[in-house]
């Protein structure tokens, strides 16, 4: 029978998250653990706790023998990165919800895992309350993969919910998420997809084996949905969601990108709405399986962590294992089809194999995500929304309407 550790906690970040890593943790049975020590910034906020719980200084908690485990749930990647390595090296082990710091960093913190012989775990980093990364490291971890994809950003779920179920425009939800708390001030991670992007990279390193750098990746996000997107994909039966995908296109390469899907009602995440996540893993043995949780809000995210802080306390570790397995490579060659949509689609120059007209200013392009890479940033400069279109059905209705024209390119 293995012993658990008794754990004394440093928190770094007294946040939504923080605060709800807290109260799950007080309302908790069976397991050993106390948060002893809280480093913030803002010396001048009020705080529900006793003062004397919380330190201004980030080195008062790695340098406390007492604590053996820091909890890092703040904002800044960069800063993280630092208090995560520091923290290992001083012979702690460390749990993070950062999923930026990670997908920057990954390499290196694997590394510093092996250097120190310390534990990071990180389970909130991605999809929320979805146990998905000890799911694909433990559940599936000798199946071969054909892919994970899934709605890993509850803020755009819940915006593009608010669009399609009420008849919205994006200001308006946007305006919703934000004051429900699903979204920041400055949304650009999560309507731009680069939240979802981090996350689907290190997914991409538990199910492949494969660590990738952020601008190695193709994302966009639904910044630019306009009336006409939805009102096409409603004509189509169809609805819109952020999708994030990492499959193997053969035996050897894998491809990824995070881009808003138009998906109809026999996909498996039509009906996830509102701020939840849906993770969809797909296996050679075990066929499709769907995982469903609440993406955002401090409680699910919380909780996600205190599973992280239950299995440090049993000394768990990442192995990594398909790392050790069939190596994959990543590729952006994959020919992919894609709605281009705006005042500015008709004008834009892009390579690609064809070129159709599906109604004004909405056109079907099938193209490499290498391409789409290259022209990212005129694509959004332009203000053209992107739609990937993966249903073959979908796509014979886009190639049958009546306005359909073949371009040269």
């Amino acid at each position: 029978m293995t012993t658990r550790k008794n754990l004394k906690i440093g928190l770094y970040g007294f946040g939504v998250v923080g605060q709800g890593l807290y109260n799950v943790l007080k309302n908790s049975t069976g397991i050993q653990a106390e948060i002893v020590r809280i480093c913030v910034k803002d010396k001048n906020k009020q705080r529900t706790l006793d003062k004397h719980l919380f330190t201004y200084e980030p080195t008062d908690i790695i340098n406390d023998t007492e604590i053996n485990l820091v909890v890092e749930l703040i904002n800044n990647a960069n800063e993280a990165f630092e208090i995560v390595k520091a923290a290992l090296r001083s012979g702690k082990d460390v749990v993070t919800a950062n999923k930026k710091m990670i997908a920057e960093n990954f390499h290196a913190l694997i590394a510093l895992q092996e250097e120190t012989g310390h534990a990071l775990l990180y389970e909130a980093s991605a999809c929320g309350s979805i146990p998905i990364i000890r799911t694909l490291e433990e559940y599936y971890d000798n199946e071969t993969l054909n892919g994970v994809s899934g709605i890993f950003n509850g803020t755009t779920n819940y915006i593009l919910t608010k669009i399609f179920n009420e008849g919205l425009d994006y200001a308006t939800a946007l305006k919703g998420a934000t004051e429900l708390g699903f979204a920041e001030i400055d949304p650009t991670l999560d309507v731009d997809g680069y939240d979802a992007k981090y996350k689907l990279q290190i997914l991409a390193g538990h199910s492949y084996g494969v660590f990738t750098k952020p601008n190695e990746v193709l994302n966009f996000g639904i910044r630019h949905i306009k009336t006409s997107d939805f009102e096409l994909a409603k004509s189509l039966k169809a609805k819109i969601k952020l999708i994030a995908h990492v499959g193997n296109i053969n035996n050897e390469e894998i491809a990824m990108y995070v881009a808003p899907q138009l998906i109809t009602e026999t996909h498996l995440l039509y009906n996830v709405e509102n701020e939840y996540n849906g993770v969809i893993v797909e296996a050679s043995f075990s066929d499709k399986q769907l995982f469903i949780g609440k993406g955002a809000g401090g409680n699910p995210t919380g909780s996600a962590v205190l599973s992280d802080i239950s299995a440090g306390s049993y000394k768990y570790k990442y192995e990594y294992k398909k790392n050790t397995q069939r190596i994959y490579k990543h590729t952006n060659n994959e020919l992919v089809n894609v709605l281009f949509s705006g005042t500015n689609a008709q004008a834009f120059e892009i390579k690609a194999e064809s070129k159709q007209l599906i109604k004004e200013n909405t056109y079907l392009l099938r193209t490499t995500i290498a391409n789409l890479i290259e022209a990212k940033e005129k694509i959004e400069k332009s203000g053209i929304f992107v739609a990937f279109v993966t249903d073959e059905s979908l796509l014979e209705k886009l190639k049958s309407t009546v306005e359909q024209t073949t371009l040269a390119i």
